[in-house]
């Protein structure tokens, strides 16, 4: 096992507990064949650790960080070409990948929805998900309808994937100690290729239906001007976070059908 060295920059906390290491590598489903993997935010390499020892991973890393980089270089030298300085927002993951490929990684709790709508934007390639961040959002994006904490996010991915939180993670792990807890969660693939209705639309209809959470869909989605005859039904007087994906699916089909 190599020496991790959790060094300190960039404000960023580093995962230093090799059990919390092991326990989310092993949140990977098993393969039997080839499976990529692509490390995001490596950071000083305790994820990248337990990677290695799992033959059938062919693994690549992102940092944004030229100082972890340069040190992951050194670490993991049969890993170089496929070590890679660049910002995982701004790239476009089809040209590393030919194929499906898993995410996992510890994510910047500043751009972690960022990271989903990317993940969310590539989901065609992108068939599994582990991710440690921060507990509240962890929470948030795992939570199914009739919680205080669903919302938009959480629609979004769970109309193409299973998401399962796991475990928390405590302020302790971690050179320096966040301020916060953290959470373990995966995301697997289902089997939804194109919604039965606009994507663009639910987007805009999931986003709409949360903009103001305790007002009743109706008052909600009152800018498409849906006719009396529509908004009627009991549906409508609910709130956005008692829906589940199927119900915006729904909300969605009947703003495209009847919205003036």
């Amino acid at each position: 096992m190599k020496k991790v060295n959790p060094k300190k920059h960039l404000g960023q906390h580093f995962l230093t507990d090799e059990n919390i290491a092991a326990r989310i590598v092993n949140q990977l489903s098993p393969a039997t064949t080839p499976k990529q993997v692509l490390e995001i935010g490596p950071g000083m390499g305790v994820l990248t650790n337990y990677l290695i020892q799992r033959p059938e991973f062919t693994i690549t890393l992102i940092d944004i960080d030229r100082e972890s980089i340069a040190y992951l270089k050194e670490s993991f030298p049969e890993l170089t070409d496929r070590i890679i300085e660049a910002d995982f927002l701004r790239i476009n993951p089809a040209n590393l990948f030919s194929g499906a490929y898993s995410i996992i990684g510890n994510f910047p709790y500043n751009i972690s929805s960022q990271i989903f709508f990317k993940i969310l934007e590539n989901r065609q390639q992108v068939i599994e998900v582990v991710c440690m961040l921060q507990k509240e959002v962890a929470e948030r994006i795992a939570a199914g309808p009739g919680s205080k904490v669903y919302g938009i996010l959480s629609v979004l991915l769970q109309a193409f994937y299973t998401i399962e939180y796991k475990f928390t993670v405590g302020r302790e792990v971690f050179d320096p100690p966040p301020q916060v807890l953290s959470g373990v969660i995966t995301l697997v693939r289902n089997q939804v290729e194109n919604l039965p209705c606009s994507e663009k639309k639910f987007f805009e209809v999931v986003k709409q239906s949360f903009g103001t959470r305790r007002k009743t869909l109706r008052n909600c989605l009152r800018p498409y001007n849906l006719p009396e005859e529509i908004t009627k039904q009991p549906i409508f007087d609910k709130r956005a976070e008692q829906l589940s994906v199927a119900d915006f699916i729904y909300l969605t089909q009947m703003v495209e059908a009847h919205a003036s």
